[in-house]
């Protein structure tokens, strides 16, 4: 899902006649410092990538080079939470390589809000996980889903981050988080299957980011169960 180290990863819409927007120009030649002529790496964000030469125009310098999609991919559902905690979670969850992010709201959410400010949020949420994949080096950009129910991500495979649940296991696909408030009875009985990262409690926000990176540890063999 990720290219080798070296040149500054960037997104354009074509990676077979790349052009990058004005604001990564700027951003490349005002912030990275890179120089007409410097190498950069440039990624559709649906696996195909290339390099290129820095400049007015990107000249290109080597085939189209393709990173197939994932087989198994992983799912970190989250509750919303305060402030801009939720752009950390997505930032985080992108950069150890989670596939789909999905906030939701539990009976216990002190969050909510409404359809405009939801869709202003989700906006803000996907360009936080478009700049988190260029700093990672990822060429499959994580699907940042609009917000759910609990009912909605409770479903299929689904197991629930709580205290006294299980350790976390290779086959686990699919995470649910819980709110600052914990998870309500009935959710608990909704899902069953419970997992737990930590002897200690964790604020939601470090266990979705720990969810995320022991899920992808364990699918990349990394780490052993």
């Amino acid at each position: 899902m990720s290219v080798p180290v070296g040149p500054p990863l960037f997104f354009v819409d074509h990676v077979g006649a790349p052009v990058l927007s004005s604001p990564d120009h700027h951003h490349a030649a005002r912030v990275l410092r890179v120089r007409d002529g410097d190498a950069i790496t440039v990624s559709d964000g649906a696996g195909a990538w290339r390099s290129c030469r820095f400049g007015p125009e990107l000249v290109v310098d080597s085939d189209v080079c393709s990173e197939p999609a994932v087989t198994q991919p992983i799912t970190v559902c989250f509750a919303l939470t305060k402030s801009t905690k939720p752009e950390f979670v997505v930032q985080k969850l992108t950069e150890v390589g989670v596939d789909r992010i999905v906030p939701f709201t539990a009976e216990r959410s002190v969050v909510r809000w409404d359809g405009d400010k939801t869709a202003a949020r989700l906006q803000r949420w996907q360009v936080v996980a478009r700049e988190a994949s260029m700093q990672s080096r990822r060429v499959w950009l994580p699907e940042v889903a609009p917000v759910a129910t609990f009912s909605q991500v409770a479903h299929g495979s689904a197991v629930l981050a709580d205290t006294g649940g299980r350790a976390v296991r290779a086959g686990d696909r699919l995470v649910l988080i819980g709110p600052e408030g914990g998870w309500s009875d009935d959710e608990r009985a909704s899902v069953p299957d419970r997992v737990c990262f930590s002897p200690g409690v964790l604020r939601a926000e470090t266990a979705a980011v720990v969810a995320g990176a022991l899920l992808t540890a364990l699918r990349g063999g990394f780490i052993r169960e």
